[in-house]
Formats: C-alpha cells, structure tokens, sequence
C-alpha cells in the first residue's frame, strides 16, 4: 500500500488509508456494481473534472445508480484529500459504490458509497509495447463503454501480457476492427492524418482521447475517428495511447512488429501539454478569486 497516500475520503469523511472499511454484504463491491474514475493531479488540480463527472454521470444512469448529490461531494472530496496528502503531481481514483439491489440486498444509510484517494506517480516508460486479443470488446452488449468495477476481465489479460514482456493488450471486436487497450485508448497514424477507433467500436469514451479529438484540428493536425482493422495496424507509420495517467504515450511493439516512432506522436504530446497547462493555470486563477 506504500504507493497509495496516507488518507481516503470515505462517505464524508477524511479517513487513514490503512483504516478504510466496508461492509462485507455491499452489493456493489461483491458484484462489481459501480463506477470508478482515474484522474492526473497536476500542480494540485485534478485534470479535466468535469469530463470525469460528465461521463460518471452518464455511466451511472446506465448502471440504475443514485448519482443525486455526488457532483459536489467528489470535488469536496478531492479538494480535501489533495491538500492533506498534499498530492500536488499524483493520481486520484473516485469510486461509486451501488448499495442495494440483487441477492444481498439489505438497509443501507446511503444508495451510494463515495470513496477517494490518491496514489503515488507510476513509470510508464517511453513506449509500451502490445500484445493483440480477439473478442476482447463487444460493442453490442448493453453496458459495452462503460467504467464499472466489473474489471477482472482487464486485469487478467494485462497480468498475462506482462508474463510474456508485453505491456498491455490491444482488444480486438468480434468484427476484427480494432476497439482498444485494456486502460487506453489508441491512434494510428498514416499519411498525416490521425485515426482512431470510434466508440461503436467498443471503446470506452477516454478522456484524453475526447480532448484531443477536440483539440488537434486547432493546431492544424489531421485527426479523425475511423473504423481500423488488424491490417491497418501493419502500415501504420506510428502508433500512440493515451490515458489519463499515460497522457500521449507511443506504441513501439505490436507482436512482433515493430512501430517506427514519428512526428505526430510528438504533436499530440506537445497538443496535450498544451491542454494540460491551460487548464491547470485557469483553475489555479479561479481559486485563487475564491480566496
């Protein structure tokens, strides 16, 4: 646990990490009913909150959650565990925990749990390198795009790649188009122009992926969303991922193919530094007006 800072909010409250506890017989912990968020602290400022909220929200009325009332206890509960581990460059998880419903439903005092804490910065390295999976994503299915505590599936698959010298996995739709990784989304570039995988893909909405989306037309960067199969993976002239906590990270291995690296890689980089600087410098300014 030494990566995970000293203090947790838990259901109002700041808490030592080392004390959490909860119910054995909650249903959203046992049954992977829930939603969780993973942000980037910069200078103190959680990145891109409301996107984060947008699509929680979203998530959450797909998944039959109470949300009522949980927009303002996240940023409370943010504000709080950032300034008491004092996780100014860190990364912050919001879980949403369902109480009730199925097998072990019992009396509850909330419909939903809130729990918040920070860890340390992770090395991702300069590139990551991918194993690809058939049948990873299924498009059609009801909750496919979502972010539930259902992880296991991910978790297992990014474990074997490891296992074999790989870093992630590249999941592939029973159609054979390209969705994503396992915590990633991807981009292919070919003749300068950027490409990648539309949600109906089976991609989770990424938040650094809907930013840059919306942000590299501005610099003059060819970018667009595109159905891509196995094969275009093999002519691609550079290929990137991003996340959260990757940001804009290249792709140097796919198999065992090798991926050049390029100049679009370092424009979406630049790109997202650019995004990141900005936002930061915006919220600093209005809370300090709040002051």
């Amino acid at each position: 646990m030494n990566s995970i800072h000293a203090f947790a909010w838990h259901n109002g409250q700041l808490v030592p990490t080392a004390e959490l506890r909860v119910s054995p017989l909650q249903t959203g912990l046992l049954s992977g009913w829930g939603l969780f968020s993973t942000l980037r602290i910069y200078q103190g400022v959680p990145f891109a909150l409301e996107d984060h909220w947008q699509r929680l929200a979203t998530d959450g009325a797909k998944l039959l959650m109470d949300m009522s009332g949980l927009e303002e206890e996240m940023q409370r509960a943010l504000a709080a565990v950032i300034a008491r581990n004092d996780a100014q460059e860190a990364v912050a998880r919001v879980y949403f925990i369902r109480n009730g419903g199925g097998l072990l439903d019992c009396p509850h005092e909330r419909a939903t749990d809130v729990l918040v804490f920070t860890r340390a910065l992770r090395s991702w390295g300069e590139a990551a390198k991918l194993l690809l999976q058939p049948h990873g994503r299924d498009p059609e299915a009801p909750l496919a795009g979502t972010k539930t505590l259902t992880w296991s599936h991910n978790l297992v698959q990014v474990e074997q790649a490891h296992a074999r010298g790989y870093d992630d996995v590249l999941l592939l739709n029973p159609r054979g188009e390209v969705a994503e990784c396992t915590s990633a989304n991807i981009f292919v570039a070919r003749n300068g122009r950027l490409r990648t995988p539309p949600l109906s893909s089976g991609a989770l909405p990424g938040i650094s992926r809907k930013l840059l989306l919306a942000a590299a037309p501005k610099h003059g960067l060819k970018i667009e969303e595109a159905a891509l199969t196995e094969a275009d993976l093999y002519t691609a002239e550079e290929i990137f991922i991003t996340s959260s906590t990757r940001e804009v990270q290249a792709v140097e291995r796919i198999e065992a193919r090798d991926i050049p690296r390029g100049p679009l890689t370092a424009r979406a980089q630049a790109i997202f530094k650019e995004l990141v600087g900005g936002y930061v410098a915006s919220h600093k300014e209005l809370a300090a007006k709040q002051v």
